[in-house]
């Protein structure tokens, strides 16, 4: 799925004396915004009523699902709290290792989907390990690599810019669908999970976020506000 729209990762990284870093969720809560993304082919291509073998069903599942309110978002969401995000700034700069490690939940949205549809959950949620560097997942998956970007500084050298940054994953799990459908989740919870193929096994899966990173120390954040 393309992200069409930006997703922000916002925090705080504490350094301790053994250069262990911690990160620290943004004061707002909004740690990683909820930036919903189009499912291309949206409700038509991820509920296919016909895949029911029962006609009951089936006639109960067309009533609900196909209609004309068939746009879905996937909106990304943190599965844990904001501490639980792993950061390694050496590992994003130099390639080696994981760099950004986040738990998460994927939210597909739709008003026939209800409020309660996930990929993943607090209980279960999707690991995504990204590196700058290359990566080693399991076949039929082959080796992607990111690329830790191109820096830059401010003109008084307070703010470091880091663009075209690449973190990449294609080893992590992808699990299961779950709360699809309201009342009829268990029709179209086993329907989503077929469609998108989950749960997807490691080697399976490619996450690569693009973007630009940003890195000033404490007191020149406090002044830029």
């Amino acid at each position: 799925m393309p992200i069409v729209t930006p997703i922000t990762i916002q925090g705080g990284i504490h350094v301790a004396d053994s250069g262990a870093e911690t990160f620290i969720g943004a004061e707002d809560g909004n740690t990683l915004s909820k930036t919903p993304q189009q499912v291309p082919g949206g409700l038509t291509n991820l509920v296919k009523c016909n895949e029911i073998s029962n006609l009951l069903e089936r006639i109960a599942c067309e009533l609900v699902f196909e209609n004309s309110l068939t746009g879905v978002n996937a909106t990304t969401e943190l599965a844990a709290p904001a501490s639980s995000i792993g950061i390694s700034v050496p590992a994003l700069e130099t390639g080696t290792g994981t760099g950004l490690s986040l738990p998460l939940k994927v939210h597909l949205e739709n008003p026939f989907l209800g409020s309660s549809c996930y990929i993943g959950s607090n209980a279960h949620p999707i690991i995504v390990e990204l590196t700058t560097g290359t990566t080693s997942p399991p076949p039929p998956n082959e080796p992607i690599t990111g690329s830790p970007g191109t820096v830059a500084f401010n003109e008084a050298f307070t703010i470091i810019t880091i663009t075209g940054n690449s973190v990449v994953n294609n080893s992590f799990v992808a699990p299961k669908a779950e709360g699809c459908g309201g009342a009829f989740s268990f029709l179209i919870d086993p329907i989503v999970n077929s469609t998108l193929g989950l749960p997807s096994a490691a080697g399976h899966n490619t996450a690569i976020l693009d973007g630009t990173f940003k890195l000033a120390g404490a007191a020149n954040v406090t002044e830029s506000e």
